[in-house]
């Protein structure tokens, strides 16, 4: 566990920077959106290709969804997962 510790002394030092931490938030929320979006789907029993069938959409598309490097979902497109997923989608500004 070493390493762990060496890689959070390090992001504690980073986060003061200011352009690291609006960088670092950033990617969080992509990161966040793509757990969410795989760990709903598995709970609900659905294999990639299934959610696809749900959405009239590919497979891959489904794992571009889940990718945590992914940065091109849309409004539009979270909302259709979300009713295919049957949830609510809440988008806030805090």
């Amino acid at each position: 566990m070493k390493g762990v510790r060496k890689f959070k002394d390090r992001l504690k030092k980073d986060i003061k920077n200011p352009e690291f931490r609006k960088a670092f938030k950033e990617e969080e929320v992509y990161a966040s959106l793509a757990i969410q979006i795989a760990k709903i789907r598995e709970k609900e029993n659905l294999t990639q290709g299934e959610l696809a069938k749900r959405l009239h959409t590919t497979q891959q598309t489904i794992s571009r969804l889940e990718n945590v490097h992914n940065k091109s979902y849309t409004l539009q497109t979270l909302i259709k997962l979300a009713t295919a997923l049957h949830k609510q989608l809440e988008v806030k500004l805090v």
